[in-house]
């Protein structure tokens, strides 16, 4: 006889919690502030308030490459700084700017390289490697889009003169400096003194050199200039931020982010307008331009302005240079 099935044969999915899903998130309301100066291979160091050296992990909802050296940020947890210790980073406080660069070899891919600087030193040998414009040209670029105060640095003085190189930003205002190996570094100290400054610049400009000079003390790898490309070999693979010497015991101040050379600094993700906002000696020359000018063409403005004046060629050309990049 068949047999007859009723509803104690059905099976019901009890549900997977008894307890509604709460949207609302800790507050964490004892959180503590720490300043990140380095992020290497899924944990983050930074340093409180109090001067005292932590390592974070950061929270999930955070994200991938969420925190960047130079980020204030609000950590929970373990925040003794013992050996052993981890915390954890909850949240990134609003930041006052950020230096971001275009990764060629991704497309237009942004990458931010550090956040909320005061001061960008741009790094450039006055020889071996030969100093290159194009580099400075899109520092600037960046650093006058984001309102970071831009400084270009030549070290190697000894071996070449940079004062042609110069000549076409002591009209834009920006601060120069020259230093040779073993000089005097008082000036350049005290334009870093209460400030937090990013070094830039490609790998062999004596960047890690400079590093070292200002620590007083070997904390970054010194590598060398290959001599068939000409270019250096990379020695730093992250940034880190360093506290200067004299302001250990000021926890907020007076550090300098070293950054790994770079080969190229993209600009695909600045706007064209603000590319050519960041050259400021072009403003009025622009403003002559026809409607809609690509500033590469017959008739242009620029032209008439630069004439045969070597200098001006110089800046025009790098203008479309940036313009009419890939990067």
């Amino acid at each position: 006889m068949a047999r007859k099935y009723d509803e104690s044969d059905a099976k019901v999915r009890p549900a997977r919690s008894t307890r509604p899903r709460s949207k609302d998130r800790p507050s964490h309301k004892d959180a503590i502030r720490g300043f990140v100066i380095q992020v290497d291979r899924g944990r983050t160091s930074c340093v409180t308030e109090a001067g005292v050296l932590v390592s974070a992990m950061k929270a999930r909802e955070l994200g991938k490459n969420s925190v960047v050296v130079g980020d204030q940020v609000a950590l929970v947890g373990d925040t003794s700084g013992s050996e052993g210790s981890l915390s954890r980073i909850v949240s990134v406080y609003e930041r006052k700017n950020s230096l971001t660069r275009t990764v060629d070899d991704a497309g237009a891919l942004e990458r931010m390289i550090v956040a909320n600087v005061d001061q960008m030193v741009i790094v450039i040998a006055a020889a071996n490697p030969e100093p290159r414009s194009g580099l400075v040209d899109r520092c600037l670029v960046v650093a006058f889009d984001q309102g970071i105060e831009p400084i270009i640095l030549i070290t190697k003085g000894d071996l070449a003169d940079a004062n042609n190189f110069l000549k076409p930003y002591l009209n834009l205002g920006v601060k120069t400096l020259q230093t040779s190996r073993g000089g005097d570094l008082i000036q350049i100290k005290e334009l870093l003194r209460n400030k937090t400054s990013v070094l830039i610049g490609h790998s062999g400009v004596g960047k890690s050199t400079l590093v070292n000079a200002l620590l007083d003390t070997d904390v970054r790898a010194v590598g060398d200039v290959n001599d068939v490309t000409g270019r250096g070999r990379h020695t730093s693979s992250s940034a880190v931020a360093l506290k200067l010497p004299e302001l250990k015991n000021q926890v907020n101040s007076g550090w300098i982010i070293d950054t790994p050379g770079v080969r190229s600094f993209g600009l695909r993700h600045v706007d064209r307008d603000r590319v050519i906002g960041s050259f400021s000696d072009f403003a009025d020359v622009i403003n002559k331009c026809a409607k809609n000018c690509s500033h590469d063409e017959v008739g242009c403005e620029l032209d008439l302005w630069a004439g045969s004046e070597t200098a001006r060629k110089e800046r025009v050309k790098s203008l479309r240079g940036l313009l009419n990049s890939d990067e």
